[in-house]
C-alpha cells in the first residue's frame, strides 16, 4: 500500500499487537491514517510496532484508562469549545521532567493561540483559536515547553475513539 485512501483520518484497531489486528493495523497506516491500537500490553504492543510495522512512524502508546479519566472531566462541556476555540489533546512521547504553572498562553494572555489547561501524565488538554494565517498549534507549543515529541488530536476525535473503545469493553465512561 503507501496510499494516502485514509489521510486525516484516525483508525481504532483493537488487538492490534498480533495477527489480523496488528495487519489492519498496518495497512491502515500504510494509506496513511492515523492509527490507534488497543492491547493489553504496551511492551508486546511496542515490540510489534519495531518487528512488523515496514513504515517509519513515531510510536506513542498511552493507555485508555487515562484518557477515559481526562474525558470524566468533560472538557467539551462549559463553552470551553466554541466555534471560534477547538479543544485538542496532546499524547507527548514521555512525560515532562517539570510541571509548569497552568494555565499557559501562547504567545501573550490577550492573544493568544494555545492555551494549555491541564498537563496529566503524558496527555495535555489545550484550547487552540486560530488568530492568523500561520497560527500555532498545540503540539508545537507542547513540543517547545516540554522537549518532548507529542501527536495531537481535536477533541471530538478523542471522543469517537473513547466511544469506539467502550463499545468494545476497553473501559467505561
Amino acid at each position: 500500500m503507501n496510499g494516502q485512501r485514509f489521510n486525516g483520518k484516525v483508525a481504532v484497531v483493537t488487538g492490534g499487537n498480533s495477527g489480523i489486528g496488528l495487519g489492519v493495523a498496518k495497512a491502515y497506516a500504510g494509506e496513511g491514517a492515523s492509527v490507534v491500537i488497543t492491547g493489553r500490553d504496551e511492551k508486546t504492543l511496542r515490540a510489534a510496532f519495531r518487528r512488523r510495522l515496514t513504515i517509519p512512524c513515531e510510536v506513542m502508546i498511552c493507555p485508555a484508562d487515562e484518557i477515559f479519566e481526562v474525558a470524566r472531566n468533560k472538557p467539551g462541556e462549559g463553552g470551553r469549545g466554541t466555534s471560534d476555540r477547538r479543544i485538542f489533546l496532546t499524547v507527548m512521547a514521555e512525560a515532562p521532567s517539570h510541571r509548569p504553572k497552568l494555565p499557559i498562553y501562547a504567545p501573550a494572555r490577550k492573544d493568544w493561540e494555545v492555551n494549555i489547561v491541564s498537563v496529566r501524565g503524558i496527555l495535555v488538554l489545550s484550547l487552540w483559536r486560530p488568530m492568523r494565517q500561520n497560527s500555532l498549534y498545540p503540539n508545537q507549543v507542547v513540543e517547545k515547553l516540554f522537549g518532548v515529541k507529542t501527536t495531537t488530536r481535536t477533541w471530538n476525535t478523542i471522543e469517537k475513539a473513547l466511544k469506539i473503545l467502550a463499545s468494545t469493553g476497553t473501559s467505561a465512561l
